[in-house]
């Protein structure tokens, strides 16, 4: 069984990007090949990797529910198919999008295929890095493997802290077997005050690190260049190291 790891948090909070990082991470660390999945419909992490996507699974299961199968071919191999078409290879990862969520219809009969062949997918990897949305309807989805760790990303705002303690609750009342949740905190220009921290703990949310506020992040961001390709000396990239050592086995 695949040890896996979803990231969730507001938009803005920088999860995308240390998901990015834990990616890194792994493959520094020799767990590999990691199979990276984008569930966010706003779908960025192949921008944070400095990888192409041309397909998503959503539009694979858009055009079989829209019956644009090949006559002759059966669902089970256009949806076997279009899979495989999807997976970006790296070096050390691969990387699919789930892409935009169900639009009007019944997706019922392409919502199982697509499951089938992602559970049968992610038992060729060791990790599994899925960077999530807050609303987590995807992972719910995707797999009915548990997710092992679940890293929820905030930042020092009271309205972060909040959320992401709500989204904790919604992944325990979600049938996705969460193993273990904890806080990062990431951007931080300073240690939050203890009234602050307070918010989480009271929320049974555990906080594992802090993250600071780091310019070269930003900038990366800003130009459009992959941060995965930021050096392992920054301060940020240092910090998420420590975070991912106490909770990756």
């Amino acid at each position: 069984m695949p040890f896996s790891i979803a990231l969730a948090g507001k938009g803005g909070t920088g999860k995308t990007t240390i998901a990015g990082m834990l990616v890194k991470y792994l493959v520094k660390h020799g767990k590999t090949p990691v199979l990276a999945v984008d569930a966010d419909s706003n779908a960025n992490l192949n921008e944070v990797l400095g990888v192409e996507v041309t397909d998503t699974l959503g539009n694979a299961r858009e055009d079989m529910k829209k019956g644009k199968v090949p006559q002759g071919m059966t669902k089970d191999i256009f949806m076997s198919m279009r899979l495989e078409e999807a997976i970006v290879e790296h070096e050390g990862f691969d990387l699919v999008v789930m892409g935009q969520p169900e639009g009007a219809g019944c997706y019922c009969a392409a919502n199982t295929l697509l499951t089938g062949f992602l559970e049968r997918l992610t038992g060729n990897y060791p990790y599994i890095v899925m960077d999530n949305e807050a609303g987590m309807e995807h992972i719910s989805r995707l797999t009915t493997s548990n997710v092992d760790i679940l890293l929820i990303v905030s930042d020092t705002s009271r309205r972060g802290l909040q959320a992401a303690v709500r989204i904790n609750k919604l992944a325990g009342e979600l049938n996705i077997g969460v193993g273990k949740s904890y806080l990062i905190i990431n951007q931080a220009k300073e240690t939050p005050p203890p009234e602050m921290l307070k918010i989480a703990s009271d929320g049974g949310l555990e906080l594992i690190g802090i993250v600071p506020e780091d310019d070269t992040v930003y900038d990366y961001d800003l130009q459009g260049r992959p941060t995965i390709e930021i050096g392992e000396d920054n301060p940020a990239v240092r910090a998420v190291y420590e975070i991912f050592d106490k909770v990756i086995p």
